[in-house]
């Protein structure tokens, strides 16, 4: 008579190593917890500070307000392109760039639209015209005005934002002779102006057209005597009278 043969059964695997990794897995996740706490409560986590470049016509206090953040702060609570965002909304700003090295340093460097005039403001301050429109109150004291006066314009007048694109689209050298712009519209060319330069030029053209002409202005200005200079439609040059042949002129009238 054969044996029946029982297979022995397999004894079950404790729990307890099951148990052993969660807990050891709690305790890690309560360590990373306990030390992420204690290092954004320590300066490590804080703004120690922070540098602006290149901003001329904000200052420092105007652009923390803007930018919604101070020195002290949580340095990691700092998006770099939401920081980019609120400073441009500064009229003056043209570009921002931020750069964040931890520990705690933020770098800012701002770029600002170009000067490319000035005008009297109402109550005589001298306000710098940026190439986006924007006007800036400056010091007048000591500064050398090498820039295009404005005169005569209604702030609302719309050939003003697009004359201030223009001349920020024009090298410097071909517009630092220019001292004077007054509207001058006309049926014909709305968006006519006159220029005085320092040469003691007149010059007659339209704001949609003195980038493309400005480099005739130019040869007309190292090359001739100050004249009047129409450039429209067509270009011409007429230089003006002499004094002396202007009274003779007057003398012969009268004595006719």
């Amino acid at each position: 008579m054969s044996k029946l043969i029982i297979p022995a059964l397999k004894p079950n695997k404790p729990k307890r190593m099951k148990t052993s990794r969660k807990i050891i897995l709690i305790l890690m996740l309560l360590f990373v917890v306990i030390l992420a706490v204690l290092f954004f409560r320590s300066p490590l986590s804080r703004i120690s500070e922070i540098q602006f470049k290149g901003n001329t016509f904000t200052t420092r206090e105007q652009m923390l307000l803007t930018g919604e953040f101070n020195v002290d702060g949580q340095f990691f609570g700092v998006s770099t392109s939401t920081l980019k965002q609120k400073l441009m909304t500064i009229n003056s700003v043209q570009h921002v760039t931020v750069n964040k090295n931890f520990p705690g340093q933020i770098i800012i460097q701002i770029q600002e639209y170009p000067t490319v005039a000035y005008e009297v403001g109402e109550r005589g301050t001298l306000m710098a015209i940026l190439s986006s429109g924007a006007m800036i109150p400056v010091d007048s004291i000591g500064i050398a005005v090498e820039k295009p006066i404005l005169t005569k314009w209604d702030p609302s007048d719309p050939f003003k934002l697009q004359l201030t694109q223009a001349l920020g689209e024009i090298p410097n050298q071909l517009i630092s002779d220019i001292s004077e712009i007054i509207p001058s519209p006309t049926v014909s060319f709305p968006d006519r102006i006159k220029l005085y330069t320092r040469s003691k030029f007149e010059v007659i053209t339209a704001v949609s057209i003195l980038k493309d002409k400005v480099e005739y202005l130019n040869q007309v200005i190292e090359t001739e005597e100050p004249g009047l200079i129409t450039m429209l439609e067509a270009d011409s040059y007429v230089p003006f009278l002499p004094l002396n042949s202007e009274l003779e002129n007057g003398e012969s009238t009268s004595n006719n």
